[in-house]
C-alpha cells in the first residue's frame, strides 16, 4: 500500500475510534414460535388463573387492583364506542380527530375482557365484543403526523383484547374474528411494522409491541420475526450501559452518526451511566413508555416460548432502577439533565418489575418501593392499564 493511502486509512481509523460511535447490527436474528400460544399477548392463561384465584381469594394487591378496574368507566356496560372510519392524531394529538375515542375503546375492551376472565360473567366478554366489532366494521386509516403511535397505542390494547376474548369466552362470531384480524392486518400492522427509527425511542418500541401483538393474533411468524429484530436493536440503543462504550448505541437507519448528533438525540446529555434513556432528559413519563414496551414486549415474547430477558435484563433493571431513584425525590445532580428531571413515571413498572425481581431474583430496591408506593397500578389513558392486577407477584 502506498504510504500516503496508508497514512489517509490510519487517519481515517483513528477519527472513528476516536467518536466511539456504535451502531447496533440492522436485524439480529429472531425466532417465531413454530406453534402460537393462546391467549398470548402480555398475559397468558396461567397468568390470568392466578390473577382469578387471588381476586377470589379477596388477597392484595390483586383485589385492590380488580375493584378499580371495575369501578372505572373503561368497565362500564353502558359504553357507547365512538368508531370512525379515519382517525386524524397531529402531535400531541392536536388534532384530535377520534384519537381519544379510539385509545380508550381498546383500553375498554381489554379491561371488559379481564373482566370477564375474573368474573366468568358473559356481559362483560359480549361488552368487549361489541366494542372490537363496532371498530373492525368503520375504521379504514389512521391520518397525520401522529398516525404510527396512535396506531400503535390502539392496537397494543387491541390485541390483548382480542386474545383474551378470542381464546377464553364464547361469543365472538367467527365473522366478527375475521373482520377484526382483517383490520390488524390492513390498518393497523402496516403502520407499524416497519418501525422509526429516526424518532424518539417510545415511538418505536410502542410500534414494535403493537407488532408483536398483531403477529401472535394473526399467527404470522414474519411479522412476529421482524418486529422482534427492531425490537432487538432498539433497546440497546434506548437504555445505555457502561460496557456500550463511550457514547451511546445508535438505531440502525437513523442516519445519527456523530458524538453531537448523539448528544442532541439524547436531549443534550453527554454524561452517561447505567440504565440512563435516550428519553431521560426529555421526560420521565415518555421514558416510561418506552421502558413498559420493552418489558410488554418480552413478555409477550416469553409466553410465545421466547426468553429474551437475558439479553434486556442488565439494561431494564438499571433503567427502572435509576428513573425509581429520581421519581422517589432525590434530586438529580448537575451533570444530570442539567441538574433537573422531570418526572411523571405513570403505571409501567409492574411487568419489568415482576419480571427482574421476583422471578429473576434481581435486587432492585428502588423499583420496589416506588412500585408499593403507586399500587395499584390504573391506566394511563393510552395503552398502558391494570398490571398491578395481572404481573403483580404473579409467578407464572
Amino acid at each position: 500500500m502506498p504510504e500516503l493511502a496508508r497514512r489517509m486509512l490510519s487517519a481515517a481509523t483513528a477519527a472513528v475510534a476516536a467518536l466511539a460511535v456504535t451502531v447496533v447490527p440492522a436485524q439480529p436474528a429472531a425466532a417465531a414460535p413454530p406453534v402460537f400460544q393462546h391467549p398470548g399477548v402480555l398475559v397468558s392463561k396461567p397468568q390470568l388463573d392466578f390473577v382469578r384465584g387471588k381476586v377470589n381469594e379477596g388477597a392484595q394487591p390483586w383485589r385492590g387492583a380488580f375493584d378499580r378496574l371495575l369501578a372505572s368507566p373503561y368497565a362500564s356496560l353502558s359504553r357507547t364506542p365512538k368508531p370512525r372510519a379515519v382517525v386524524e392524531c397531529g402531535p400531541y394529538s392536536k388534532p384530535n380527530n377520534g384519537c381519544t375515542d379510539e385509545r380508550e375503546d381498546a383500553i375498554a375492551a381489554y379491561t371488559l375482557s379481564l373482566a370477564w376472565y375474573v368474573t366468568e360473567d358473559a356481559k362483560y366478554a359480549n361488552k368487549a365484543i361489541s366494542i372490537m366489532d363496532a371498530w373492525s366494521a368503520v375504521i379504514r386509516d389512521h391520518t397525520n403526523s401522529n398516525a404510527p403511535l396512535q396506531t400503535a397505542w390502539s392496537a397494543s390494547s387491541w390485541t390483548r383484547a382480542a386474545e383474551i376474548i378470542r381464546h377464553t369466552a364464547p361469543g365472538w362470531q367467527a365473522g366478527g374474528v375475521t373482520r377484526f384480524a382483517t383490520m390488524l392486518r390492513t390498518v393497523y400492522l402496516p403502520e407499524v411494522a416497519n418501525g422509526r427509527p429516526g424518532t424518539n425511542g417510545n415511538w418505536e418500541l410502542t410500534m414494535m409491541e403493537a407488532a408483536v401483538g398483531i403477529a401472535v393474533f394473526l399467527e404470522d411468524r414474519g411479522a412476529y420475526d421482524r418486529a422482534i429484530g427492531i425490537f432487538r436493536t432498539r433497546v440497546p440503543a434506548y437504555i445505555y450501559l457502561t460496557s456500550d462504550g463511550a457514547l451511546p448505541k445508535t438505531p440502525p437507519g437513523s442516519g445519527i452518526d456523530t458524538r453531537q448528533e448523539i448528544i442532541n438525540y439524547w436531549h443534550g446529555q453527554s454524561t452517561f451511566v447505567d440504565g440512563l434513556s435516550q428519553e431521560t432528559c426529555r421526560d420521565f413519563t415518555h421514558t416510561g413508555y418506552g421502558l413498559a414496551s420493552i418489558a410488554n414486549i418480552a413478555e409477550t415474547a416469553r409466553h410465545q416460548g421466547q426468553d429474551l430477558y437475558p439479553e434486556i435484563s442488565d439494561r431494564l433493571r438499571h433503567a427502572l432502577g435509576l428513573h425509581s431513584r429520581y421519581q422517589l425525590g432525590e434530586a438529580a445532580p448537575s451533570w444530570l439533565c442539567g441538574g433537573s428531571v422531570k418526572r411523571g413515571l405513570g403505571p409501567v413498572l409492574e411487568v419489568g418489575f415482576n419480571a427482574l425481581a421476583n422471578r429473576l431474583g434481581i435486587p432492585m430496591d428502588n423499583t420496589r418501593r416506588l412500585v408499593e408506593r403507586q399500587r395499584p397500578e390504573g391506566s394511563n389513558n393510552l395503552f398502558l392499564a391494570w398490571q398491578t392486577l395481572t404481573h403483580a407477584g404473579n409467578p407464572h
